[in-house]
């Protein structure tokens, strides 16, 4: 397997853009990712497009507007880790020499579905008794305050911290900064969670190029080299759920840690799926960030700021950035990527040489997810 870097990034900014469907967003993406890279669209090798409500053949639809037109292209549906997925075969399809350079898309719009909780398939027993993913992580809230003694206040200091973060981000949907008292006071979802503790939906589109050394060596970009890439799924049972441990989350990081030879010791940043408050806390301690039942606490001592032990969404994560699900997983990259090349502004973490992206999603009966992916990234010199 060659190595496998990635050679530049692009973000159609998130929020909402209504009359611009997923193929529009994806276009505007896929163009300043080209131009950022002084890249002819002749040159792409291949394309992998992840979209949960883009409808049929978007991949090709984005790709083709873009100027892409011949080489093989791939739709990819994964839920929430839709665009992780893309960057994941775009990744395989390098380092296995299929291709010198593929680009990842992920995009998606989703005012059309109005507010509230997106739509899930009715085809799932769970689903179809009433499961919507604001009430899942609700229960996890409640169990995970339950057995670690963390306070609702400690579910706002995510938001807090977040929110501050992405109000320096140009492409982030909400930036503006909220205070512990804002969130505590904002509309009630699922006991406990309120609506600063959930995560907007956005319309929005990410992109990254994915490259061989080879024809790194061509570009006149910084790289930034993708130590690990990792997709799983989630294990079904009928039995016994611990709603306080992703087990999925898990798996997959273990497998990426084992194929980076890297360690939670290492990491400087952190892009994970807080798509809602609780999702941090539980998600920090699967990835290892944390001790378990004890994330509530390092956040609370700043060890997940920018300028603590390991900034955790330094972006503004999902809950600032916003989660236009399908493009989630490649803004998380971009982002990543322009931290580890000393290019990130105001977000910018001191001294960052190892970032991981993390996004896991797809409510499904007998699983805690249906999808996960975790990202590894390095600079180079």
């Amino acid at each position: 397997m060659r190595h496998v870097f990635v050679a530049g990034a692009a973000v159609a900014p998130f929020g909402k853009h209504l009359g611009r469907g997923a193929a529009d967003l994806g276009e505007q993406a896929v163009i300043d990712l080209l131009r950022s890279v002084n890249l002819p669209p002749g040159q792409v090798g291949a394309g992998f497009v992840g979209s949960v409500y883009g409808g049929s053949l978007v991949g090709q639809r984005v790709l083709q507007r873009a100027g892409i037109s011949g080489p093989p292209v791939f739709t990819v549906e994964n839920a929430c880790a839709s665009g992780a997925s893309a960057v994941h075969l775009a990744w395989q399809a390098v380092a296995s020499g299929a291709h010198d350079c593929a680009v990842a898309v992920g995009t998606e719009n989703l005012s059309g579905f109005g507010g509230g909780a997106l739509p899930l398939t009715t085809a799932d027993a769970e689903i179809a008794q009433g499961v919507v993913m604001p009430a899942t992580y609700a229960m996890r809230a409640q169990r995970y305050l339950y057995e670690t003694g963390a306070r609702v206040e400690d579910l706002c200091l995510v938001s807090v911290k977040n929110r501050r973060n992405g109000a320096k981000n140009p492409r982030a949907h909400f930036q503006a900064p909220v205070t512990l008292e804002q969130v505590l006071q904002s509309r009630p979802v699922a006991d406990p969670l309120r609506l600063l503790h959930c995560c907007p939906n956005s319309d929005g589109a990410a992109a990254v190029l994915l490259c061989s050394p080879e024809f790194a060596r061509e570009l006149r970009t910084p790289l930034v080299r993708v130590r690990a890439s990792v997709v799983r799924s989630g294990r079904f049972h009928t039995g016994f759920r611990d709603m306080t441990w992703p087990d999925i989350t898990e798996r997959t990081v273990r497998a990426a840690y084992e194929m980076s030879g890297l360690s939670p010791a290492d990491l400087d940043l952190v892009e994970l799926h807080d798509a809602f408050s609780i999702a941090e806390l539980l998600h920090a301690e699967a990835l290892g960030i944390a001790e378990r039942g004890k994330a509530h606490r390092a956040l609370a001592d700043g060890e997940f700021d920018v300028d603590g032990r390991v900034a955790v969404s330094p972006s503004g994560g999902l809950l600032s950035r916003g989660h236009p699900v399908g493009a989630t997983g490649v803004s998380q990259i971009g982002e990543a990527y322009w931290q580890l090349t000393g290019s990130a502004g105001d977000l910018q973490v001191p001294g960052a040489t190892v970032a991981l992206t993390h996004v896991t999603g797809g409510g499904i009966f007998g699983v805690d997810n249906g999808a996960c992916s975790v990202h590894i990234l390095t600079a180079e010199d």
